[in-house]
């Protein structure tokens, strides 16, 4: 056999022995596979041997394409994707096709929608809604893929939640339903797994119409005068008729020097009470609370400088105390407005005190403060409570006046 025809049957017959026994030099060089046209061996002084293409596109760029080495593939396997990556380059294609791009994170979709609505719209629950999805939602779906969430998983979540708060299922519900709602609007493919009927509270018992009877009020009173911070925090919820917020965010500064309260406007709030004058028994559990130079809360946390919190522990040892269960923080505003009817005070009087938005043209022409009215409307209500909370004896019958003679 002529050595031309030799040498040439020995380069079609590249091996993987063959390749394992080039010698490694002190600059990398490249050895040209004789079987298939445009791969090559880059060989470094150490290390895998590199498999490479080199072949003009349509633009007539010839640049080095790195399809493997040594390390993960043997020479068939590099032949075998050189051909595929020369293929898709004289087609005009990328040397690979794109890997399938990895669909967002549960969490990742939950905190753009956060980002772009919630903090965007400045929504006051941003605090409760970035918790429950922290505590509650993102240990189970964080990281799975969100359009993977299905309606068997949004009713297993529920069912492990429900277990310990039916509330805070309903709450977390209300979010994952928003953020798939909001998902939707921004992607041709997905469909919101939510369906009506998910709720795991009765709708008897959501729509809440609880007021305290005078016996249970009697009971919580008398306890919270025993009960520190938080016993004085549920006083003032009741003699005050204010949202939970609006009297755990009450700051000194807020109280002026002649007792009345200015109460702070939140950003998207959906109106307050203003400015109220308040009773003398709130003014006394307000001043008994003690002051700290680091912390401007009337109600201070133990630790830091917010406000009071851990609110579900306290009630749920304040209801073991008291003897009273199954009632909420906001009962006790529903049965200051019950109390402010039962002392005389008009409703237009009672709305007012609330801090209830007045509606239709109301709003736009009446533009009366009703500071004298709201102030009127607490003291009535605070004389009612001391009547219920400290009933007179028996025995005593109030005065009445006589008949004037004709």
């Amino acid at each position: 056999m002529p050595e031309q025809m030799l040498r040439r049957s020995r380069r079609r017959n590249l091996t993987g022995k063959q390749i394992a026994a080039l010698p490694r030099k002190r600059k990398r060089y490249t050895v040209t596979d004789p079987e298939q046209r445009g791969l090559y061996l880059r060989v470094p002084p150490e290390g895998p041997i590199s498999f490479a293409v080199a072949v003009r596109d349509q633009f007539g760029r010839k640049p080095w394409i790195k399809v493997g080495s040594t390390a993960d593939m043997g020479i068939e396997q590099a032949r075998e994707r050189a051909r595929t990556v020369i293929r898709r380059i004289k087609d005009g294609l990328p040397a690979f096709e794109p890997a399938p791009e990895r669909p967002a994170s549960y969490q990742a979709v939950a905190e753009k929608w956060i980002e772009l609505h919630v903090t965007h719209n400045e929504l006051r629950s941003q605090g409760e809604i970035e918790r429950l999805l922290r505590k509650l939602v993102f240990p189970f779906w964080g990281k799975r893929d969100f359009v993977s969430i299905r309606r068997r998983d949004i009713n297993e979540l529920l069912d492990s939640i429900a277990k310990d708060s039916t509330w805070n299922a309903d709450h977390v519900l209300a979010i994952i339903r928003k953020i798939s709602n909001w998902y939707a609007t921004r992607d041709d493919d997905y469909i919101s797994p939510f369906v009506k009927g998910m709720r795991r509270t009765r709708p008897e018992v959501r729509s809440r119409d609880r007021i305290l009877d005078d016996d249970e009020l009697r009971k919580i009173w008398r306890q919270a005068e025993a009960n520190g911070t938080f016993g004085a925090l549920i006083r003032i919820l009741l003699l005050t008729a204010q949202r939970r917020g609006a009297v755990v965010g009450m700051r000194w500064s807020d109280i002026t020097p002649d007792g009345v309260w200015e109460i702070a406007t939140a950003a998207r709030e959906k109106g307050n009470a203003g400015a109220l004058r308040l009773p003398v028994q709130a003014l006394a559990a307000i001043q008994a609370q003690p002051k700290f130079k680091s912390n401007p809360y009337v109600f201070a946390a133990a630790r830091g400088d917010g406000p009071l919190n851990g609110f579900n522990k306290r009630k749920a040892a304040f209801d073991r105390a008291c003897g009273v269960s199954g009632w909420t923080l906001h009962d006790l505003r529903r049965t200051a407005r019950s109390l402010m009817s039962r002392a005389g005070v008009t409703d237009e009087h009672a709305e007012h005190a609330l801090g209830h938005k007045l509606q239709g043209v109301k709003k736009v022409y009446n533009r009366y403060n009703f500071f004298k009215e709201k102030s009127d409307a607490l003291n009535r209500m605070a004389a009612l409570i001391e009547h219920i909370v400290n009933p007179p004896a028996d025995n005593v019958r109030p005065l009445r006046r006589s008949a004037q003679k004709s």
